[in-house]
């Protein structure tokens, strides 16, 4: 398990950063679900960073305590979805999309700010210790949201990828596959128990290898 101090270090720079990306994540969904016409996140609370209205016991606070509590090499979470009601859209199908969308969007957009702010870090300030450890803290946080953005574009549902697919398929087809989403849950929680989702390793290493290097070109 690891001495006490090393545990609390991993909380520090491992899971308060997952959470604000977690938290980040949901808030984009009720944000956009707003700018579309719902209310409904915001009606419920959910439209707010703070964990605890977005925390799910198991993904959110169970599986990544232990992880960091036993050194695992895989850690991992969700939190609860936003919900919104899509009789408040003007036209729910494009609607929807973009509701879906928001949330890897949000993740991508925090790994890009953390990219710019490695750059200016490396490039603009004297060296220094506490240096080094916040482009390490980024550097990390680049990783969890590009992972994030990733996963939740798996087209399945009840992830994000499978709402924005269904854009795209005809009406019967997705209305059949949200009928069997726990079918589809039950298959994303054998990949993730299996380990097969550690071929999200792949494209999120090559793009968090794209963003240093840009954020470190010249240095």
């Amino acid at each position: 398990m690891g001495d006490p101090l090393e545990l609390a270090y991993r909380v520090a720079t491992m899971y308060v950063p997952f959470m604000f990306a977690l938290c980040f994540h949901e808030f984009a969904h009720g944000w956009m679900a707003l700018k579309k016409g719902d209310p409904t996140a915001q009606q419920m609370g959910r439209l707010s960073m703070n964990p605890v209205v977005h925390a799910d016991m198991v993904g959110t606070v169970v599986l990544p305590l232990m992880a960091l509590l036993f050194a695992s090499p895989i850690f991992f979470g969700w939190a609860k979805p936003v919900p919104f009601n899509p009789r408040n859209l003007s036209n729910p199908k494009v609607d929807s999309f973009w509701i879906a969308l928001a949330g890897p969007l949000s993740n991508v957009l925090l790994a890009v700010v953390s990219t710019a702010l490695i750059f200016f870090f490396a490039h603009f300030m004297p060296p220094a210790s506490w240096k080094n450890a916040a482009i390490t803290l980024l550097n990390f946080f680049i990783q969890i949201n590009l992972f994030l953005a990733f996963f939740n574009m798996i087209p399945l549902h009840p992830l994000d990828g499978g709402k924005v697919l269904a854009r795209y398929l005809p009406h019967h087809i997705n209305a059949k596959l949200e009928e069997n989403e726990m079918m589809s849950g039950i298959l994303l929680l054998i990949l993730i128990l299996t380990g097969a989702l550690a071929i999200l390793a792949i494209p999120v290493q090559i793009t968090h290898r794209l963003l240093i290097n840009l954020a470190l070109w010249g240095f």
